[in-house]
């Protein structure tokens, strides 16, 4: 087993594990990505003043992921496709790191009982099912997919009165 996945290491250490094998294996986009991560992750645990959890840690890579994702949408709109390809490269890398992705239909399941949980029957109370929501899906799903599948099914509800 390689040791950015053994099992018994936090995610910050399997991200500098990972990051020394880049250095080693001479892959510089790898190796500077992660470096970018392990910076982020740096600067989130001076400011929370305390040594960061896997949780936290995945918020960091969430939130690295998030922005290569709107630089990818801005470097595409922009007829910058190089640019979008080098973000999509990272965000590759990024993505290695969090937890494995919920599948579409059990993301659905997930959004309806939420749903059924807060009582929500329009578009107004998406705050509220995403509120129970998302600590169910953190790092399993990306946000704004999350999101649209709940604008989307409370409008459904909504159109159909219930």
């Amino acid at each position: 087993m390689e040791p950015a996945q053994h099992p018994d290491m936090t995610l910050q250490e399997r991200i500098a594990a990972a990051m020394r094998d880049a250095m080693r294996a001479r892959d510089a986009r790898r190796t500077t990505t992660l470096r970018m991560a392990m910076a982020a992750a740096h600067n989130r645990e001076i400011e929370l003043r305390r040594p960061l959890t896997d949780s936290d840690v995945l918020d960091v890579i969430t939130r690295q992921l998030k922005q290569r994702r709107e630089s990818i949408e801005m470097y595409r709109s922009g007829g910058r496709e190089q640019q979008a390809a080098d973000e999509e490269a990272e965000a590759v890398i990024l993505a290695e790191f969090l937890p494995e992705q919920l599948p579409a239909d059990e993301l659905e399941q997930m959004v309806h009982a939420a749903i059924a949980e807060t009582g929500a029957t329009a578009p107004s109370q998406m705050g509220q099912v995403m509120g129970r929501l998302a600590p169910r899906v953190k790092g399993k799903a990306d946000n704004r997919q999350v999101s649209d599948l709940v604008r989307r099914l409370l409008a459904e509800r909504q159109e159909r009165g219930a």
